[in-house]
């Protein structure tokens, strides 16, 4: 088993490709060992190795977020744990936690009659911002909409990336703003 690396615009974030799927609907982040603990046989190996404070799934990636030691110290480990459970055939999801993906899509928020705007709002991140984010290890997805401004949950690469706002004011305000007038503004929560 081949697994590819690719830096992604947060120092902090590094994205590993196994060249399998790992998560074929949604995606799923994890901020702590005790959150990944039930959730994820893979999540909760990834955690164990010292450094590692955050891990996220998307479909063809896992991206690991680090605090303290340098990459060259951290991957080997990581690649040898992502390796092992490739290989071992053990589920990347328990099945306790397979919901766990779309736990963020209970708590949106919007006006009652901005239902339109909204169904507009989420087809421009799932079709023009989800793909290019990913690509960079992250993902971003639809929290709310009130008052012009809509709010995103920033997750694996961009949670944290010093380029992120750059990200949402400069590119997904722009785009949402010239298909919807209505969106003002595009904050991060």
């Amino acid at each position: 088993m081949f697994i590819q690396t690719e830096a992604t615009p947060n120092p902090a974030t590094l994205k590993f490709l196994p060249g399998k799927v790992v998560m074929a609907q949604g995606t799923a982040e994890f901020r702590s060992a005790a959150e990944a603990e039930a959730a994820s046989p893979l999540a909760a190996r990834l955690f164990d190795v010292p450094g590692v404070t955050g891990v996220f799934f998307g479909y063809d990636f896992v991206t690991i977020t680090k605090d303290g030691p340098e990459w060259q110290h951290l991957k080997p480990a990581i690649l040898g744990t992502i390796m092992e459970h490739f290989m071992s055939g053990t589920p990347v999801m328990a099945t306790a936690g397979a919901n766990h993906a779309q736990a963020d899509e209970d708590g949106e928020f919007f006006e009652a009659g901005d239902e339109t705007i909204v169904a507009t709002i989420k087809e421009l991140l799932e079709t023009r911002v989800r793909p290019a984010v990913a690509q960079d290890g992250g993902d971003i997805t639809f929290k709310g909409f009130r008052d012009g401004t809509v709010f995103l949950n920033m997750k694996g690469a961009c949670s944290g990336c010093p380029s992120s706002t750059a990200t949402l004011k400069h590119g997904v305000q722009n785009l949402l703003h010239h298909f919807i007038p209505e969106v003002q503004a595009v904050e991060a929560v």
